[in-house]
């Protein structure tokens, strides 16, 4: 099925720029289409705040293609299509006797889109979404298969992508027996206190997320528990550095289950249920890493613009995230800090604001989330992403004539 007019991104904030948008429902279907169309870029499930997922010519969404789940436990993988949404597959995977490593917080995302652009969920000892991926499929320019394995000779520069190597159609990645999970809340804790512990607060629980405004507190933080094998439920402290656990909150159409019940790791490691989406169109997002070292300072320092975040901000979650060697990692080898602002639909306001609060951060080596808002140009960019010109290597090399191109890939890393 084909789409002649232009089309938006998840807050409608982004319009595509392309000439359409193809629906492809078999893979071979969508080989078809890269081998006929001299420009052709992947789109998944548009939870991008910037033309990351745009392109000239023809934009191909996978995700009308069959999930077509195998799951191998004796080799702890399973393989999928790219376009398949976390919150679709994750139940499927329990039943099969086998979970994720971790989730985004949001379940509605797909794999394919996740993985390209380095999102990740929470958990100072777990890395990104795409470091759990063993090996996927891709269609060159020709319109060809061919995979690309963990172990092969650029598999680290080629497993965050941004879609610029191609279109990937099916992800193999790992598993691990399935688990449960409780969530508890706490707060609030006064800023200097959480400032001076924050490494030690998220590393309290198998996830945690922490909210704020940037004013005297952290108003909430969150504690996803692992429970251990055999187990019917995991201790949970009373208070974290002083703060009281919260009054519980079951379920609701908004939020998972934060009343402390035990419940499977795919109900409790997404903030939002899986069979109800979040609304849409009611912000924009941007998100910065920092080293897990420079936290404080870097909070501090974002801290000093809170009269200027303020009237624009719906609230800023702290999370972490591993270590992990993809060339285009934001982590680049080192645990993060991820300070992620979900603002107010104001993206005008919030992009004159950037500058600033990016300003704030560079002293501390803040790199911007691929997916989301940021002011920083090619230059900067280049200057954190010291593996850049490699990658700018491997995309010429997989794809000589552009035909995966793209006026983001230009911009900011000169592919």
């Amino acid at each position: 099925m084909r789409a002649t007019m232009r089309e938006l991104n998840w807050s409608g904030t982004v319009t595509y720029s392309a000439e359409r948008v193809e629906r492809p429902r078999t893979i071979d279907e969508a080989a078809e289409l890269v081998a006929r169309s001299p420009r052709v870029h992947g789109l998944g499930t548009r939870h991008s705040f910037n033309d990351v997922a745009d392109g000239p010519g023809v934009l191909l969404d996978l995700t009308g293609i069959p999930t077509d789940l195998v799951v191998d436990t004796a080799a702890d993988s399973a393989t999928m299509g790219a376009g398949t949404r976390y919150g679709v597959v994750a139940p499927d995977l329990e039943a099969a006797g086998v979970a994720l490593h971790n989730t985004g917080s949001l379940p509605h995302i797909s794999l394919g889109g996740a993985i390209a652009t380095g999102t990740h969920g929470s958990g100072t000892a777990l890395g990104s979404l795409s470091t759990a991926v063993r090996a996927f499929e891709v269609l060159g320019p020709d319109g060809e298969r061919r995979t690309v394995a963990r172990g092969d000779d650029g598999f680290e520069g080629a497993v965050l992508h941004l879609g610029l190597l191609g279109i990937v159609t099916r992800v193999e990645v790992d598993v691990e027996p399935t688990y449960r999970m409780r969530q508890d809340t706490y707060g609030p804790i006064p800023w200097d206190r959480f400032v001076a512990d924050v490494a030690e607060v998220h590393a309290a629980a198998y996830s945690v997320c922490s909210y704020t405004v940037f004013g005297d507190e952290v108003s909430e933080v969150l504690l996803k528990s692992r429970v251990p094998e055999g187990a019917d439920d995991v201790a949970v402290p009373d208070a974290l550095l002083g703060a009281p656990r919260l009054p519980g909150r079951p379920a609701d159409g908004h939020h998972t289950a934060r009343d402390g019940s035990v419940g499977p790791w795919w109900d409790r490691l997404p903030h939002f249920p899986i069979d109800a989406v979040p609304s849409v169109g009611s912000e924009v997002q941007s998100e910065h890493f920092v080293p897990l070292r420079h936290a404080a300072a870097a909070l501090e320092a974002v801290r000093g613009l809170a009269e200027r975040i303020q009237p624009h901000l719906h609230v800023c979650e702290l999370r972490t995230m591993a270590a992990d060697p993809s060339w285009l990692s934001p982590t680049q080898g080192e645990d993060v800090l991820c300070i992620a602002f979900t603002w107010r639909k104001h993206p005008v306001e919030v992009a004159a604001l950037l500058p600033d609060l990016e300003a704030r951060l560079a002293p501390f080596d803040g790199r911007p989330h691929w997916g989301k808002m940021s002011s920083l140009d090619a230059d900067a960019v280049e200057a954190l992403w010291p593996r850049l010109p490699d990658f700018r290597r491997l995309v010429a090399a997989a794809d000589p004539d552009r035909t995966f191109a793209s006026a983001f890939g230009e911009r900011v890393l000169r592919t």
